[in-house]
């Protein structure tokens, strides 16, 4: 906190979501002084809520977005292949055919999709017949289907990445804060300045050069503190996703299919499904966003359309809902709103991005750093984030090929190794040395190691219970009960690393489980 108020920074980052997570690495990267301010977690709002998909989006071909679509498969390409290939991996999906003619036309779509930007990266389509896809997917029911097409594309945990961006940032020089909000810009000489930051209850006037506004849904907020019409607006969708037993479903890879207003996916996760995702417009507190069981109905009822056992709401073990911000256009229907960006500057000084996918999130940061960087008085270095391996990534396939040997002697199961290597890659050297300092730590927690749990606030920076549970976890999301169960458990493990005293530690179990009964009504 206190270089916060001592420094003058090339780029102030407000916003620690996925972009601004990416601006400050590609600033940091350049060689240029960097801070980065979230007024929450890291990934705390949209983030953490998305489909945990990176993927070009196969139905933005038939919207005729090529642009974009390229943009994203190449992006894909480039997570899967050089800068997190321990958080990004391969995924098949079956996209069921409801008639012999679609497969002309569904095939042409995804051969494009297969060569348009991401070549190589995954394994090309198959075209199936009806029998092969029941061989696939038994519990999808093929006698509504003439057959399926299997493609690839790649998913990922998207808290752990954008944590692995700011931690990547932090490798390369940038301040990073949590719990740090904006609540006024300063100026100087006719221009943006810096910032006002209200940090543990005090005010620390940030100096920067340069200040970038990556707010996501908060973006009209952040615009409110510059003069003048805003360049543009954010309009947010909600989208809500249900997780299910994996045992509920029997299928290899994951589903897509379409609905009337865009795409369902079923996606496999760890011991889960994911099922999603709503489109739907949301004027309410971005802070309040919550699955409604209208909304849970709605993914029942177009999930259940294709399968063979209908799943119930019993069936459903976890809720979580996001909201995507998108840039306001004439259309009324927020599924046809653009999902591409846009880079404004409302005032000199101060640099505005919104709009975009999540998969096109590097472009995005690359794009806003080259539009502040511009009339900076000194050369200035491209952007180099196309080639430069996030935190973990280097050293990640030897481990991977090896680890057997690391499970042998780490006394782990190799399968647990495989799920770690696949959340920290190299740096599961630290979560392992924590292991070895204290075997208890290798007792389960939720369906993680304890050894996570403390890691979660000695490496990664979590402050409290949520942090933990819903992202450097997701426990959250995977439970009904938000993890209010295992709250006590996992307060007894961070208590050390943060602190607490007894007092606090029952303080912060009883706020945690205030807040999941809140959100559960």
């Amino acid at each position: 906190m206190s270089s916060l108020g001592s420094t003058e920074f090339d780029v102030l980052v407000v916003g620690g979501g996925v972009v601004g997570a990416g601006a400050a690495l590609d600033a940091a990267s350049r060689g240029l002084s960097v801070a980065l301010v979230e007024a929450h977690d890291w990934a705390a709002g949209t983030s953490s809520r998305s489909s945990k998909l990176v993927h070009g989006g196969l139905r933005y071909l038939e919207q005729l977005e090529f642009k974009l679509v390229r943009e994203a498969l190449k992006e894909r390409g480039l997570l899967l292949r050089r800068l997190a290939p321990h958080l990004v991996r391969p995924v098949p999906f079956l996209f069921p055919l409801e008639k012999q003619w679609e497969r002309a036309y569904v095939g042409a779509g995804v051969l494009l999709y297969d060569t348009m930007g991401g070549a190589g990266a995954v394994p090309m389509h198959r075209h199936l017949s009806r029998s092969r896809m029941a061989a696939v997917g038994p519990s999808i029911d093929t006698s509504k289907f003439a057959g399926a097409i299997r493609y690839y594309d790649a998913q990922m945990d998207d808290a752990r990445l954008v944590l692995t961006l700011v931690r990547t940032a932090a490798q390369h020089g940038a301040t990073v804060l949590s719990r740090a909000r904006v609540t006024s810009l300063t100026r100087s000489g006719g221009r943006v300045s810096g910032a006002v930051v209200e940090v543990d209850g005090a005010a620390v006037e940030v100096r920067a050069r340069r200040v970038i506004s990556a707010t996501g849904v908060w973006t009209d907020s952040l615009n409110a503190l510059s003069p003048g019409t805003p360049p543009f607006h954010v309009r947010m969708s909600k989208g809500v996703h249900v997780l299910v037993d994996r045992s509920k479903i029997s299928l290899d890879g994951g589903l897509i299919t379409k609905t009337e207003k865009s795409v369902l996916f079923v996606i496999p996760w760890g011991a889960y499904w994911i099922i999603g995702t709503t489109d739907t417009p949301y004027d309410g507190d971005p802070a309040a966003v919550s699955a409604t069981s209208e909304d849970v109905s709605y993914i029942l009822d177009h999930v259940n359309a294709v399968l063979k056992t209908p799943l119930s709401v019993d069936d459903v073990v976890g809720t979580y809902a996001g909201l995507r911000p998108l840039l306001d256009g004439a259309s009324g229907d927020t599924a046809k709103l653009s999902r591409e960006h846009a880079v404004a500057q409302p005032e000199p000084g101060f640099f505005v991005i919104a709009g975009g996918k999540y998969t096109t999130y590097r472009v995005m940061a690359a794009d806003v750093v080259n539009s502040a960087v511009a009339g900076l008085g000194r050369a200035v270095a491209p952007s180099l984030t196309a080639r430069l391996p996030l935190c973990g990534a280097v050293g990640y396939q030897e481990l991977w090929a090896d680890r057997a040997r690391v499970a042998a002697e780490s006394g782990l199961p190799t399968s647990t190794v495989e799920r770690l290597l696949q959340r920290y890659g190299s740096a599961v050297s630290d979560v392992l040395a924590l292991i070895a300092q204290d075997p208890s730590l290798a007792s389960p927690v939720a369906g993680y190691l304890a050894a996570e749990i403390v890691y979660a606030v000695t490496h990664e920076g979590a402050l409290d219970l949520e942090d933990v549970l819903a992202r450097r976890t997701r426990i959250s999301m995977e439970h009904l009960d938000f993890g209010a169960s295992v709250a006590s458990e996992v307060a007894d493990l961070i208590a050390g690393p943060l602190g607490w005293t007894d007092a606090e530690r029952d303080q912060a179990v009883k706020a945690y489980r205030a807040s999941t009964e809140l959100a559960a009504r």
